[in-house]
């Protein structure tokens, strides 16, 4: 049994084994139901899973750059049409 103190807000830290076992993490929601002379708490939602990898979660308005896209290769050009 693992044990944890309440603050001066009433919160309470769940253990991280605790946390873990039942897959709790940021955003997870709980709910707690009195029964009897002890507290239940019970776990009413997982949020949505965390994406391995951010691509495609932006938006953008801009056409995509090709994958071949040299920047190099603009500043090549810019300088052989120059004149010293």
């Amino acid at each position: 049994m693992e044990r944890t103190s309440v603050t001066s807000k009433g919160q309470v830290t769940i253990p991280k084994p605790l946390r873990q076992q039942l897959g709790l993490r940021q955003g997870s929601k709980v709910e707690f139901v009195l029964v009897g002379d002890h507290v239940e708490m019970r776990i009413v939602n997982d949020p949505a899973d965390i994406p391995a990898s951010g691509f495609g979660m932006l938006k953008s308005k801009r056409r995509a750059v090709p994958g071949d896209f040299d920047p190099a290769g603009l500043l090549a050009r810019g300088k052989r049409g120059r004149s010293k």
